[in-house]
Formats: C-alpha cells, structure tokens, sequence
C-alpha cells in the first residue's frame, strides 16, 4: 500500500542517518508516488553563488544567494525552486504545494522576475527508488514534518535543521538539542 504522498512536506535526517550526504540535512520533497521520490537538500549552502549557476537569476535568488547542494544525484543539475505569485503561469513553473514549486530557470527573466517572490538555486538532488524512502522512514532514519512557508527561502539555512525540530511536538522536539558529536556532550 502506498503511504500518502510526502511532496510538499520536509524530511529531516535522524542521527540514525549515517550518510555523510544527509547529515543534519532537511529536504524539501519535490515528489513522492509509487515510482520514487526526489527531493532538495535545502540548508546546504555552498561557497559559489546561485549566480555562478545560473547568473540572469542573480538578482533573484533569496538570501543568502549562495547555489546550494540540492543532493548527491545528478550534482551537475541546476534546478530552481520558487515561491511565485498567485496565477503563475503553469508552462514554465510546476507548483509542488502552497505557492511553492520548481521553476524551469530556463524561462527568461524578464518574464518571470515579476512572478517570483522567493527563490533558491541548487546543484543536484536527493533521490529513492520505489519504497526506498518508506524503508529509510520505518528505519527511522527520517522524521516527517509539515513545511513552514519560509523554511525552503530562510535566510539563516545553518540553523533550519534545530529550527525545524524544535517546532515539532512531542518526542522528536527533543531531537533540535542533539548534539553535533554526542561523544563530548
């Protein structure tokens, strides 16, 4: 049975979670059905700007406009995830959920400079065959949350892994104050 559809709502890595690749990351997901799952890594900036990417989208991109590891698939992939006006034309922008989806950066600029309120640039993906992912949460090396507006556009992607975390009730609340390296805690 295949569990609801996880687009539009954020995976946060466990410390179960040993992939140097994921460590500490929140994702972002962009798809999620029977065929697999991708998402964007979406608090790992990079030294290079989103210009360095994709340079018409330099005034655009969101603070700080850094071009961010999106994941380890494809990391020559350059993909725009916007926050775009209400009635955004639906031909060069594919709404994931609330206002939020991927923008072909392809488009020009003049075109849609107006339509974009917030935007990020990354390089790569994060990506599962079918069920990968639903083996990987079971394993609990995933926690599941609901997607705050800004949390994919904060200004301050070094903090949103606690940040997120510490919102959530309950149990995994606890998890915003696990320490970096538990060794010397």
């Amino acid at each position: 049975m295949m569990t609801p559809s996880l687009a539009g709502r954020l995976l946060i890595a466990t410390p179960v979670l040993e992939d140097p690749n994921f460590e500490r990351t929140v994702v972002y997901m962009c798809f999620h059905d029977e065929k697999g799952a991708f998402g964007l890594v979406i608090n790992r900036p990079q030294e290079m700007r989103a210009a360095d990417a994709a340079l018409e989208w330099a005034g655009v991109a969101s603070h700080p406009a850094a071009l961010f590891s999106g994941g380890p698939v494809e990391p020559s992939a350059i993909l725009g995830l916007a926050r775009m006006r209400e009635g955004t034309p639906v031909e060069w922008w594919t709404q994931i959920r609330d206002g939020v989806g991927l923008l072909n950066l392809a488009v020009s600029t003049i075109e849609a400079m107006s339509a974009v309120l917030a935007l990020r640039v990354f390089h790569g993906y994060a990506g599962w065959r079918p069920g990968q992912l639903e083996g990987e949460i079971v394993e609990e090396a995933w926690f599941v949350a609901d997607a705050a507006p800004d949390d994919p556009f904060t200004d301050d992607p070094g903090t949103l892994w606690q940040r997120v975390l510490r919102r959530q009730h309950g149990p995994m609340a606890m998890y915003g104050w696990y320490p970096e390296d538990p060794s010397v805690n």
